[in-house]
């Protein structure tokens, strides 16, 4: 008799209680260099597996996603719909992470952590402007966007290429016929790697609970709490809405659906990395093939929701450890800037620092008190990673629906 084998959300949960588990013992034991040594190696060669697979996953996806549309006016449809869907959910994330961070510092939950921690020192990379950002989104060179796994450039490659392939028409039917085959050997390759996750959940978990334990322990426990309280908040009651309302799905098989990617997503603090495994889950909830190969890869770049509340929340904290009170203008502003930070913010593990070193020099807070979290932006990265994959799967949920229920009303 055949024996059933374990479903891959069953395999990654197991992995991720056991990480957990031999990483409090190790670090109760002090043996946290065990895993750091012997451990971590493992969940890092996972993850290069993953960033070996990502920017070609991204590039075929979306050009087969575009071709399989068949129509550009389609591609600008499902785009318009995707971005609107990211503001709005992130403009949203904003606010939920500025009212419970408030709370939380209303009721003196906040302490002045300052000398505590010791110097706040951090230099954040230099925010080269708005107008250089946009001029970076477009490559100069292919190849250096591909080596360097620019995530913007890559999807601006692929929309260029996707686009004049179908508008060559007949004359470019070897590249459609190439790009489609390419694909399929990369879905191959991308099962099979996925099918590692489990190793890479439980060899990183166990390293991050073993040397980040005594911080969870301690006093910045309160402002992770408050940052996850915010994400939960977030996940059950926004995307939760979303779905059952926009996507005509049940919460309950959504998140479970979801949960592969989302415990990937929050082991690995990877969106980008994360993708195999988000477009499997949306593929299990019905998102068509076309609209998730396109709004996957996009969401993986530009939908911070975990990112915008770590921003907002973070401000607050700091503010307080800085002794400063903000203004209902400087929380405003918090909401605007982190929301259009959030979107420019790379899907890759600690970006989320740069976008937050914009925020607090917006409301002219001293951005060397980045280093009072450092130490633990890991832990935050966790939570906000997870929910900004969540958001994404969601996204091709509710967008498939919108472009189905938009075909039926033209017939």
């Amino acid at each position: 008799m055949n024996k059933k084998k374990l479903s891959l959300p069953a395999r990654i949960f197991i992995a991720l209680a056991l990480g957990v588990i031999v990483g409090l013992i190790c670090y109760f034991t002090k043996t946290q260099a065990f895993t750091e040594q012997y451990l971590k190696p493992f969940g890092d060669i996972f993850v290069n597996l993953l960033k070996f697979i990502v920017v070609p996953v991204v590039l075929l996806s979306m050009i087969d996603g575009i071709l399989s549309m068949d129509n550009m006016a389609k591609v600008g449809s499902v785009g318009v719909k995707t971005m609107a869907y990211f503001l709005c959910t992130t403009a949203i994330a904003c606010i939920i992470g500025l009212v419970m961070a408030s709370i939380f510092n209303g009721a003196g939950l906040f302490p002045d952590l300052s000398e505590k921690l010791g110097s706040a020192d951090y230099k954040p990379p230099e925010y080269q402007g708005l107008m250089a950002t946009i001029v970076a989104i477009f490559p100069s060179n292919m190849w250096e966007a591909f080596r360097t796994a620019n995530m913007l450039q890559v999807i601006v490659i692929a929309l260029f290429l996707g686009g004049a392939i179908m508008a060559a028409g007949e004359k470019g039917k070897l590249c459609r016929d190439f790009a489609a085959s390419a694909y399929s050997v990369i879905e191959k390759l991308m099962h099979f790697i996925i099918n590692l996750a489990p190793i890479g959940v439980f060899t990183y978990m166990a390293w991050v609970v073993a040397t980040q334990g005594a911080e969870i322990l301690g006093s910045l426990a309160l402002v992770l709490a408050c940052a996850y309280i915010s994400y939960i908040i977030h996940a059950l009651v926004v995307y939760s809405t979303a779905v059952r309302v926009f996507g005509k799905t049940s919460p309950g098989k959504f998140f479970k659906l979801a949960s592969p990617a989302m415990m990937f997503a929050f082991s690995s603090t990877s969106s980008a990395a994360t993708l195999p495994v988000s477009k499997e889950c949306a593929n299990d909830l019905g998102a068509n093939e076309d609209v998730a190969s396109f709004v996957l890869p996009l969401g993986s770049t530009i939908n911070m929701d975990g990112t915008a509340i770590y921003q907002c929340v973070a401000t607050v904290f700091i503010a307080s450890c800085a002794n400063i009170q903000l203004t209902l203008g400087q929380m405003v502003l918090v909401v605007i800037t982190a929301t259009l930070a959030s979107i420019g913010t790379a899907g890759v593990s600690g970006s989320g620092m740069i976008m937050l070193a914009m925020v607090l020099q917006a409301i002219g807070i001293p951005v060397a008190y980045i280093g009072l979290i450092v130490a633990v932006d890991r832990l935050f990265d966790m939570g906000r990673t997870c929910l900004n994959v969540t958001g994404d799967i969601s996204c091709a949920l509710c967008v498939t629906k919108w472009e189905e229920k938009k075909a039926k009303q033209k017939v």
